[in-house]
């Protein structure tokens, strides 16, 4: 797994917790289907911190195998902005919009995401899982992903831990020993 365009300076927040147009906060950031290397490319190009995390999936045809490195959410590249900026970023080809709602940008929790790049960057076996609603709910107590919370699965026989970020509505799952977990 590859991570991309990753910073650790996205760790503002006010004080009474209001959001202003100055303060960087997390956003998901929607592209054109098959586009997230690109915008991450142009991200990187004009600065913009970002995060688009990456998986290997070997693909098999009748002549040959190829090794592709697939983004986790498809569809999406998360950044790390003050408002102000953003025109700067939808400006980008091939990026749609930043996720909304009700018209505002929706800010992604500071330490969901801080949990998740750390995690992935620790290069844990992890791939595009379906959106889940219901199952058994656990919160990994020990390892890199240590205070996420999300659904215990198997999987060919192994442990799986389903992550959803909620806002866009994806997940993925990680292999992850039960031994790391606990029941909420």
């Amino acid at each position: 797994m590859e991570l991309a365009g990753i910073r650790a300076d996205c760790e503002l927040s006010a004080a009474d917790g209001a959001l202003t147009d100055l303060q960087p906060h997390w956003y998901a950031l929607y592209t054109c289907s098959n586009h997230e290397k690109h915008v991450a490319t142009e991200l990187y190009t004009r600065k913009v911190n970002h995060f688009l995390p990456l998986y290997t999936s070997v693909r098999r045809w009748k002549d040959r195998r190829i090794t592709l490195n697939l983004p986790l959410f498809p569809g999406y590249v998360f950044v790390c902005l003050a408002l102000r900026d953003r025109l700067r970023v939808l400006q980008i080809p091939s990026v749609v919009r930043l996720v909304s709602f009700n018209g505002q940008p929706a800010v992604l929790p500071d330490k969901e995401m801080e949990i998740l790049r750390r995690g992935l960057s620790q290069q844990l076996v992890s791939e595009p899982h379906p959106f889940l609603t219901a199952g058994r709910r656990v919160r990994v107590r020990s390892g890199p992903l240590a205070g996420m919370q999300g659904i215990l699965l198997r999987r060919r026989g192994k442990a799986r831990f389903v992550v959803a970020v909620e806002l866009i509505m994806r997940s993925i799952s990680v292999e992850i020993d039960e031994a790391d977990v606990e029941a909420l």
